[in-house]
């Protein structure tokens, strides 16, 4: 079946494409149709096949020959890989499709904070009110029944998340005597844990700056500058934490931990 999925994945990467360069430019993602970014010619079907028609193309416009942008390609193979990853591991059931939408996201999030160093709002608070929608349709998303309880720990999951970076980024600013944490990665980390939990995101807050420490030391070096986009390093940290969290809370021993505590609690009261 995964065959399948990954033609599926890159053609909804080749609809990303158009998202991110869209939505910072303020433009319809949905009129008009795809288009040469340089000559403005319509681009037809068989020239806009995911990943076939760069090849075929040899990496440049049919008609004014000007080169394909680098991150077309990427997105689509992205996209497609990861669909593959999530639909392996969750199913093609509710909770598939609602990780996959959400990785979707992220892809969008990374590839515009690179270029722009914004994160839409459309994509932080758009996906937060689903979030929050979503834990009241989809209790079981939140490991439980009771719909209140899943809305409960969804608004805990967007406290912490947002919380943590709020709080890093205030710290920050007293630090360095400027802005240290941009509010669109505040509201991003909010929207992963209403929909998370905020055991994810936590464990998110502490691998995104690992993996962010490398290319930002290179920035340093080469351009003398601390300033990185964070959306790309936040996104690829919820991508691990949501296909690996578990296995790392538990390899951890912050599951066992964490469960001890909530033991004592309960005996508590």
């Amino acid at each position: 079946m995964w065959p399948a999925w990954f033609v599926i994945g890159a053609c909804v990467g080749s609809f990303l494409n158009v998202c991110i360069y869209r939505l910072p430019r303020e433009q319809s993602i949905i009129r008009p149709r795809s288009r040469c970014q340089r000559c403005q010619h319509p681009i037809a079907w068989y020239d806009n096949l995911p990943l076939l028609s760069l090849v075929l193309l040899r990496g440049r416009c049919r008609h004014c020959h000007t080169p394909i942008r680098w991150h077309y390609p990427v997105v689509e193979l992205l996209t497609a890989f990861l669909t593959v990853v999530v639909f392996d591991r969750f199913g093609v059931g509710a909770k598939g499709f609602i990780y996959a939408v959400f990785v979707y996201a992220l892809i969008i999030v990374s590839f515009i904070d690179l270029e722009f160093q914004i994160i839409p709002d459309e994509i932080s608070l758009g996906g937060l009110v689903a979030a929050l929608l979503i834990s009241v349709w989809l209790p079981g998303m939140h490991g439980t029944d009771s719909r209140w309880l899943a809305l409960q720990r969804s608004v805990v999951g967007l406290v912490v998340g947002g919380g943590l970076l709020y709080a890093t980024g205030l710290m920050g600013n007293v630090i360095f005597r400027k802005e240290s944490m941009g509010g669109g990665d505040v509201k991003l980390l909010a929207m992963a844990g209403a929909l998370l939990g905020w055991k994810l995101v936590a464990l998110t807050f502490f691998l995104a700056p690992l993996l962010a420490l490398i290319p930002g030391l290179c920035v340093l070096a080469l351009k003398r500058s601390h300033v990185i986009p964070y959306g790309p390093f936040l996104s690829l940290a919820l991508v691990v934490s949501l296909v690996f969290g578990g296995e790392l809370l538990r390899a951890s021993g912050v599951e066992e931990l964490l469960a001890a505590l909530s033991d004592y609690y309960r005996w508590q009261h």
